[in-house]
């Protein structure tokens, strides 16, 4: 079995990309491989997402958050008081997250030693996604550079990348 790991822009998207995301774990996980992803809005959620409707989390999912599960939940909930993010973004995902813990705790990954979700912890476990997957796909928005961090890990650590480049105007 080989884990796949699905690295993706979180602030802006289309169907485009969606779409793109969903054909490709469908893919994954209909040939019986797995996904490793990072619980994000857009591209990890739709990835998660896909799974869920068309997998078997239990053995196809790796879901590895930046901090613990409760305390990333608080975070996006904050962020949706700050205006970062919508309410309803922040229930989707969190919603999502603890769908994924009711069916496999064990599928989530929550403890690399930070405490507080910021550029380091997410950095962090981007290193522990790429060093955990066998082959990386990138959905970059508009260089992001979270996912750009991702394909430079995975160039480093001489993994197979796909990387699919989108450019979104602002709304």
């Amino acid at each position: 079995m080989k884990w796949y790991a699905i690295s993706g822009s979180w602030r802006i998207t289309n169907d485009e990309v969606k779409r793109d995301v969903e054909r490709t774990v469908e893919k994954i996980i209909l040939a019986g491989d797995g996904i490793i992803t990072g619980g994000a809005l857009c591209v990890d959620y739709f990835a998660t997402n896909a799974v869920l409707r068309k997998g078997d989390p239990r053995r196809q999912l790796k879901l590895y958050l930046p901090i613990k599960l409760e305390n990333f939940c608080k975070y996006f909930f904050k962020r949706a008081e700050r205006g970062v993010i919508t309410r309803e973004q922040a229930e989707m995902v969190t919603s999502q997250w603890r769908e994924v813990a009711r069916i496999c705790k064990d599928c989530i990954s929550d403890d690399w030693g930070y405490n507080e979700a910021n550029i380091e912890s997410y950095y962090e476990r981007n290193i522990k996604i790429v060093e955990d997957c066998d082959i990386l796909y990138a959905f970059q928005i508009n260089d992001s550079k979270g996912t750009q961090d991702a394909i430079d890990k995975a160039k480093e650590l001489g993994k197979e990348i796909h990387v699919k480049k989108y450019y979104i105007g602002a709304n």
